[in-house]
């Protein structure tokens, strides 16, 4: 039997970062709902957070996965699911695009608290605020096509 622990925090926003997710409410049901849907898809999905126009996942890929693949079942189950139950008053539409970097075990302890405390931290940092971090953090940047 093959083992397999590849963490990944999977970050993904709403489309041109409309704030559709705009109660506690809303965002629990939906990342509820992301959390039951990645079970029976068999994703490890450790935990599931965000704010009013995003969502941080920590999760494990399993064998025979890839990253675009989870990103797309669960992106595209939950917005077919919020807009099938009418929870926004707008169509409901993920961004394509999303991040995804690797998470040592020494550091799954900690993003998961991160992950946990969006509503805190995005009472003193836009969604924005946390990309540039991100951005600097890892060395990344935006390449024009």
């Amino acid at each position: 039997m093959s083992w397999v622990r590849i963490y990944i925090h999977l970050v993904f926003s709403t489309k041109n970062r409309e704030p559709f997710l705009n109660s506690s409410e809303l965002r629990r049901k939906v990342f509820e709902h992301i959390k039951q849907n990645a079970e029976k898809k068999n994703i490890w999905l450790d935990s599931v957070n965000g704010w009013e126009d995003h969502a941080h996942c920590l999760l494990s890929l399993g064998r025979g996965q890839d990253i675009s693949k989870v990103a797309q079942l669960i992106k595209g189950e939950s917005s077919n699911w919020i807009n099938q139950n009418d929870l926004t008053e707008n169509k409901f539409i993920w961004q394509d695009d999303y991040w995804a970097v690797g998470v040592s075990e020494s550091h799954v302890e900690g993003l998961r608290k991160y992950i946990h405390r969006q509503e805190e931290h995005h009472s003193k940092n836009s969604f924005a605020e946390e990309i540039n971090e991100f951005m600097g953090k890892y060395g990344w940047s935006i390449m024009k096509k």
